[in-house]
């Protein structure tokens, strides 16, 4: 991360030094921000997701990614790798390298404790902003739940799947997942017990 004292990056000094890196960096406003490790119930839920949604893309224009491709937020200069990127048809790049995506058509996050309000907020404005994108999907780390935003004109639209029973359906990227299979292999935290209402008023 640059200080004070440092000269700011240019998006193509982070691309330099980001294809020599040993790990990954997020690049925004002439700053380099490292990306930390995922859990197991992160890598066990993405992994689960980026086979479903290849076995159904196999005889589709869809074609899904994980973690490691790299998108650029033209608009705002942002460079960052979701957990799950989905393009449908012709992949554009930022340049001949075909390393950093500008086109995604779907964009997935699985939810973690450290990045859920960044995921939730700020990194949801800078979507918003790739022309391209028709969805944007949030998958809770710690219960069967994920909410899906679609895009409609200047608007989107939220819709929830939550439940081990229920279907994730996105018909602009044409897959239907149920959730037990997202969520294969994963254990949840046990529920909190909701406390008892005391009524101290005198009788």
């Amino acid at each position: 991360m640059a200080t004070a004292s440092q000269r700011k990056l240019t998006a193509d000094e982070y691309l330099e030094i980001e294809r020599l890196a040993p790990t990954k960096n997020e690049f925004y406003n002439g700053e380099m921000f490292a990306i930390s490790g995922a859990s197991i119930p992160h890598g066990r839920i993405t992994s689960n997701l980026n086979v479903k949604l290849g076995t159904q893309h196999a005889d589709s224009p869809c074609e899904s990614f994980i973690a490691d491709l790299r998108v650029e937020v033209q608009r705002t200069g942002l460079y960052t790798y979701p957990d799950i990127v989905v393009v449908c048809g012709q992949h554009e790049y930022r340049d001949p390298k075909c390393d950093t995506l500008v086109n995604p058509t779907a964009i997935f996050e699985v939810l973690s404790p450290s990045t859920e309000a960044y995921d939730r907020g700020k990194k949801f404005a800078h979507y918003q902003l790739i022309s391209s994108l028709k969805v944007y999907v949030l998958v809770s780390q710690d219960q069967p739940r994920v909410e899906c935003f679609h895009r409609q004109g200047e608007t989107w639209n939220l819709v929830i799947a939550k439940g081990l029973d229920d279907l994730l359906k996105i018909e602009e990227i044409g897959v239907q997942i149920p959730l037990r299979e997202i969520y294969a292999r994963v254990e949840f935290p046990p529920e909190e017990p909701i406390a008892p209402i005391h009524d101290d008023r005198i009788r």
